[in-house]
C-alpha cells in the first residue's frame, strides 16, 4: 500500500522524511519505504503518525477525506 496521505501531510508542513523518522524513532530509510509502499506500517506506527499529524488512521490509510481526528471516547 502506498501511503499518499502521509507524504502529503509531511510535505504540507515542509518537513523532511528525517524529521518524521526521528519523531517515530526509526531510520529515515524505513520511513521512506513506508511512504513508497515498500514496507507496511504496524498499527502502532500508524497511530503514532496520526497523532503527530493530528489526524485519524483512517485518513492516513485513505479511507476518508476528512483530516480531523475522531473525538476520543471518555
Amino acid at each position: 500500500m502506498i501511503y499518499t496521505n502521509i507524504r502529503n501531510l509531511r510535505e504540507d508542513k515542509d518537513w523532511t522524511q528525517q524529521k518524521i523518522a526521528d519523531m517515530l524513532h526509526i531510520n529515515r530509510r524505513t520511513y521512506a519505504a513506508y511512504e513508497n509502499g515498500v514496507n507496511s506500517m504496524t498499527p502502532e506506527t500508524l497511530i503514532k503518525l496520526a497523532a503527530i499529524h493530528g489526524t485519524s488512521v483512517d485518513y492516513l490509510l485513505g479511507l476518508t477525506d476528512e483530516t480531523k481526528p475522531y473525538p476520543r471516547r471518555q
